[in-house]
């Protein structure tokens, strides 16, 4: 995840370039149930609204906790489907805010009302994440529900209303690029403080007159708008963060945004992009699905590790006789093509592994999703500023 806030910062209050150090422990993103009352166009876990048999008990769950809170995970991220739709998510919320975690829910937002946000409030969790795909229409129709906005939007009230820290997920595509705008300025209008923009582009076309194809220009547009409206709250005095995810060569066009904005502060912020890293699927973030299998990240669905029903998180994470996990865990990654050879590769750490898998059969491939051209990565004469 990029923090372009938090970059941002670094521009006007700049702190010490710290040697790049791994986390102590590994976020987890566990998506405790399947079932979900919609069938989104882009569900990564492609659920229904329906039981999924073989999902892990409450005990079983308790005790994977255990496990994760002594191998030092600091956060866990409660998704699904519909987390709100096992009977047990406050029993599962509460033991984990008891054991030390933070803790996050993610959630459509459809399910967030009247009957449970008493429940949702005393639990006090510390972020809750609700997904938009775009305003009114197109969101309904990406959701595949008519009024699923309105439902969305009533249950992020009502988390305000309790004081709770809420933001908007946004997963861009051709379809709803056009929305990005209102819903920035609804974050805004609605006093919602964090904004989390994932990438879907899991092809490319072709290394050239990458700057000039609809698809990255789209992104590079929706790119310099994130930054500009970051810089503004931050102008403003906000302390609103703006993330970005699924795609780790934000860091690099931020890099170039600031060589352009703040050329003063170019050199600074290729100092704390260094020491942020890149991509940490399967290194800093994991996730653990409903029936209990372990992958690299939420997007790794098709690539199990173990399943913790049988073997400990703590022992299935530091297992590198996968082969992905034992190149995900390199530094630099065994990455090859323009990713091989790029000036940043010790920034974007050769960004999401599993676009290049799903294109070519070779997670080590380079990144389809690479928006950059090759100037900006330093292939032919590279310009900063």
């Amino acid at each position: 995840m990029f923090r372009i806030a938090q970059f941002i910062n670094e521009i006007f209050e700049p702190t010490p370039v710290l040697p790049r150090r791994p986390a102590p422990g590994s976020v987890v993103i566990w998506n405790l149930v399947r079932r979900c009352n919609l069938t989104c166009k882009h569900c990564y876990s492609i659920s229904a609204d329906k039981d999924f048999p073989g999902e892990l008990t409450t005990d079983e769950i308790f005790a994977v906790m255990d496990d994760l809170k002594s191998f030092r995970v600091p956060a866990l991220i409660l998704s699904g489907g519909e987390p709100l739709l096992r009977s047990d998510i406050f029993d599962i919320s509460r033991r984990a805010k008891a054991l030390g975690f933070h803790v996050s829910l993610s959630s459509n937002g459809t399910l967030i009302d009247r009957g449970n946000i008493d429940a949702i409030a005393e639990v006090g969790y510390d972020y809750v994440g609700v997904s938009l795909d775009g305003l009114g229409a197109t969101h309904d129709r990406f959701r595949r529900k008519e009024g699923a906005f309105e439902a969305s939007l009533a249950g992020i009230r009502l988390c305000l209303d309790r004081g709770l820290k809420v933001g908007l997920r946004y997963t861009m595509t051709e379809d709803n690029a056009q929305d990005l705008p209102g819903l920035l300025a609804l974050m805004d209008r609605e006093g919602i403080d964090k904004f989390y923009f994932s990438h879907l582009n899991y092809a490319g076309r072709g290394n050239k007159n990458r700057r000039d194809d609809a698809r990255h220009r789209t992104t590079r547009q929706a790119m310099d708008l994130l930054f500009e409206t970051a810089l503004e709250s931050h102008q403003r005095g906000f302390k609103r963060e703006f993330n970005t995810g699924n795609n780790d060569a934000d860091g690099v066009y931020f890099l170039h945004w600031v060589g352009q904005r703040f050329p003063a502060r170019a050199e600074h912020i290729r100092g704390k992009l260094r020491q942020w890293g890149g991509n940490a699927s399967g290194v800093n973030v994991a996730n653990i699905d409903n029936l209990g299998q372990v992958h690299p990240d939420t997007m790794w669905w098709h690539h199990s590790l173990g399943n913790v029903k049988s073997r400990p998180f703590s022992e299935i994470w530091q297992d590198v006789s996968d082969p992905v996990m034992a190149g995900l865990k390199r530094h630099p990654r065994p990455v090859t093509g323009r990713c091989a050879t790029c000036a940043h590769l010790d920034i974007c750490n050769g960004n999401t592994r599993v676009r290049a898998l799903k294109l070519t059969e070779d997670p080590w491939a380079e990144d389809p999703g690479c928006y950059l051209d090759d100037s900006e990565i330093g292939l032919t004469s590279l310009e900063i500023a």
